[in-house]
């Protein structure tokens, strides 16, 4: 049965660059605080990663408008009401959704909601580790 794994990073953007620790293949993928290059990769990072777990997508998309709104700088492009619209029409049919944006000082905030089973990797749900 698909569930929804929500997983967030906020750092300075300068740390993105770190690339290769971003890949699973990498033996700091595991250990790095970094968000993962694609976003069906979070689920091989650490189970204590992982923010929420959710079985509804409406609530999973109702976490993340939550979750983004108090961050949401003024300057956000994408009105919060698209994102939940684009949000609520993926996730029910398996795509990822994973929400960035830049904040103040140069620091990045990311929130994902990955699908599990995941239809782009083949990494095993992290509960079942």
């Amino acid at each position: 049965m698909m569930h929804w794994h929500a997983y967030t990073w906020t750092g300075h953007g300068a740390e993105l660059k770190r690339e290769a620790e971003r890949r699973p293949d990498s033996p700091d993928f595991a250990t790095s605080p970094l968000p993962p290059m694609r976003t069906g990769d979070w689920l091989a990072k650490p189970p204590a990663r992982i923010v929420e777990t959710f079985d509804d997508a409406d609530k999973a998309v109702e976490w993340m408008a939550g979750e983004y709104e108090p961050v949401r700088p003024g300057s956000d492009t994408v009105p919060l009401e698209h994102r939940r619209t684009v949000a609520a029409d993926l996730l029910p049919r398996g795509v990822d959704v994973q929400w960035g944006e830049w904040l103040h000082g140069g620091r990045f905030i990311t929130l994902g909601m990955i699908c599990c089973p995941n239809r782009h990797v083949n990494h095993p749900c992290p509960m079942a580790r």
